[in-house]
């Protein structure tokens, strides 16, 4: 097997909170191997989020070792990039400018930073708003332009915060099948943190599920549905119920068992 590409040992995280020590995350271990899709789900204060802070390198104060490649994380760097819920684009720069802003960094001549602002434009499929400003883009489209910046250094790992969770539903579930589409287009390892137990069956590779208070993993789920999934299968209508009960239950739920109501007297109601 070869060795895992993301590794997370023992990780641990706290906060102070009014003098206290809060325990958001408590010994989290998990190995995803490149090209994997893995997505994380919990409830909110289950800590989803602050791992990929962790991970990203927007906080270093934690517990553990977290590695890319082998390599200890110790900051920023441009082999992960990051997409948030809001798309965080500067209202007074272009498609093109905004998605340029992940380029700043890179030692590209100008040549090359435009071309690859191209390409990445029309991998999210936006050739004909280069030039337009977020205003005129609806939400989905803005988070294209977020996924683009955040895909266009080129990095090994793109982190998703709840990035489609502000839009309506039908946009939503657009934007999901254009996620699969641009993984697919870009060979990408991905992980992804909802809250929403149909959109990571529907996109991901495995799911793990988080238990609140400390943080820290409940079960983590295989996904072998093969692509394109559809959302009104028995499998998958399966899978969404075993992972609603992990979510909503304890260890020691059990069903019960149905009722049976005989000699009901039939009566009508006339309306």
């Amino acid at each position: 097997m070869n060795a895992p590409i993301v590794s997370f040992n023992h990780v641990g995280k706290s906060f102070a909170v009014n003098g206290f020590e809060l325990e958001a995350i408590r010994e989290f271990n998990l190995d995803i191997a490149e090209g994997e899709f893995v997505a994380i789900v919990g409830s909110s204060g289950c800590g989803k989020s602050t791992l990929l802070r962790l991970l990203v390198g927007l906080d270093t104060e934690f517990r553990g070792h977290i590695s890319v490649d082998g390599k200890a994380v110790s900051g920023i760097g441009g082999e992960r990039g990051i997409v948030f819920q809001e798309h965080r684009l500067f209202p007074w720069l272009t498609v093109a400018d905004n998605i340029g802003l992940g380029l700043v960094n890179e030692p590209l001549s100008g040549a090359q930073k435009q071309q690859r602002i191209k390409d990445f434009i029309e991998l999210v499929g936006l050739s004909d708003f280069t030039q337009a400003y977020p205003h005129q883009l609806s939400g989905g489209m803005a988070q294209r332009v977020a996924i683009a910046r955040g895909l266009v250094a080129s990095p090994r790992i793109l982190l998703l915060d709840e990035p489609f969770g502000a839009l309506d539903a039908l946009t939503r579930q657009q934007m999901q099948d254009e996620l699969l589409a641009i993984r697919e287009r870009a060979q990408i390892t991905t992980i992804l943190v909802t809250h929403d137990v149909e959109e990571a069956i529907f996109l991901a590779d495995r799911v793990v599920v988080m238990e609140p208070r400390p943080g820290r993993i409940k079960q983590v789920v295989d996904i072998a549905l093969p692509h394109p999934r559809q959302r009104s299968g028995y499998d998958f209508h399966q899978l969404r119920e075993e992972l609603l009960h992990e979510l909503t239950s304890d260890d020691h739920y059990e069903p019960s068992a149905p009722v049976q109501i005989r000699d009901l007297p039939l009566t009508f109601i006339a309306c």
